[in-house]
């Protein structure tokens, strides 16, 4: 990588383009137990992400560790982010991963400032927290230790089995603050799992983990999306999965159809052409143009699908569009009178009864 050799605090016009500007490069590493992945370490400036109240989702700050993922997932809408880097949102999403190396000690020192109101705070939306990079880095221990000392709530949202590691410190910090945990688990076939998010744990992996947080003390939610039109929206597939959720001992689910948003569109299409061209057609039509959502008619048509099958399972829930996109989040002095409310008594509160805060 021509990163290599960059200095702290200068700019390398032969630097990867996009990276030019990143003073806080430290090096590239590539090593065999992770053949085809470099690692590009920086020194994060912040750790915290305002997200914009625009985006309609139902929280307003976030901690990503990392850049890009090895799980790889075809339709993973955060493959767009990559081209801001100047990377592509396909193969270097999957193998160019940024690591904010000091990314837990910077957090600390955000939430020490006076101004900081203890929002509720999201890991997990843009590139999972738990993937493979994380068995190497351990920043999330630091992260958990970050917010929790902080008076904090947080969330995560993961694919990766690497949470169990940290159940026992994650206990702890449901003690203190209100702690959510959710799992991803979208494909149920095998075969098609492999395919479609090559690496990620197995989806039995994954409801290991489910059961595993839930018996820890955890209502563990699992978010069963992207649901993939014609691959994964039959009755008996919907049904074999949600039975095994409720088998693993989580007591929530949230579905929703695929999205295909810029650079995760293009990228999955391809696969789609390869691998199952009777549907791109079909595709074409559900998300025409340059839509990213299914069509109105399909989401509910799904939902109706889904709906009597939770029910059967003994399953809460509810579908992605139940949560308007666009609803502002709760004004200022209602987030400060929340959080007020949180710090005080959220300490000595068991992890069994955390609640769920953003899902």
């Amino acid at each position: 990588m021509r990163w290599q050799g960059q200095r702290l605090g200068e700019t390398d016009a032969g630097a990867l383009p996009g990276m030019e500007h990143l003073g806080g490069f430290v090096q590239s590493v590539t090593t065999p137990e992770f053949a085809g992945v470099v690692f590009h370490e920086v020194l994060a400036k912040s750790a915290l992400n305002h997200v914009p109240t625009a985006s309609g989702v139902p929280f307003d700050w976030t901690v990503n560790p990392y850049r890009g993922c090895s799980h790889a997932c075809t339709y993973c809408f955060a493959r767009g982010t990559h081209e801001y880097l100047e990377l592509d949102a396909g193969h270097d999403f999957d193998s160019q991963i940024v690591v904010k190396v000091n990314v837990a000690e910077v957090l600390r020192r955000e939430l020490a400032r006076p101004t900081w109101l203890h929002d509720p705070v999201m890991l997990g939306t843009n590139t999972d927290p738990y993937q493979r990079a994380e068995g190497r880095y351990r920043l999330m221990p630091g992260i958990v230790s970050a917010l929790t000392d902080a008076g904090t709530p947080f969330s995560i949202l993961t694919k990766g089995t690497l949470l169990r590691r940290d159940l026992p410190l994650l206990v702890d910090a449901a003690r203190e603050v209100p702690v959510t945990i959710a799992l991803s688990i979208a494909v149920f076939d095998d075969a098609l799992q492999r395919a479609i998010e090559p690496g990620t744990p197995s989806t039995a992996a994954r409801l290991d983990t489910v059961r595993a947080a839930a018996e820890a003390g955890f209502r563990v939610t699992v978010f069963l999306m992207p649901i993939l039109p014609h691959l994964t929206d039959s009755v008996p597939a919907l049904d074999d999965a949600l039975r095994r959720i409720a088998d693993a001992g989580a007591t929530r689910v949230v579905f929703g159809a695929l999205h295909l948003r810029p650079g995760a569109k293009e990228w999955f299409l391809r696969w789609l052409e390869h691998e199952h061209p009777e549907l791109v057609s079909s595709y074409r039509g559900l998300y025409p143009g340059a839509a990213a959502y299914a069509s109105k008619a399909y989401r509910t048509w799904l939902a109706k699908r889904v709906r009597p099958l939770l029910r059967r399972h003994g399953l809460g829930g509810q579908a992605e569009d139940d949560s308007p996109r666009g609803e502002g989040m709760p004004g200022l002095a209602q987030r400060r009178s929340t959080a007020a409310t949180v710090v005080t008594t959220a300490r000595g509160r068991a992890a069994a009864s955390a609640p769920a805060m953003l899902f």
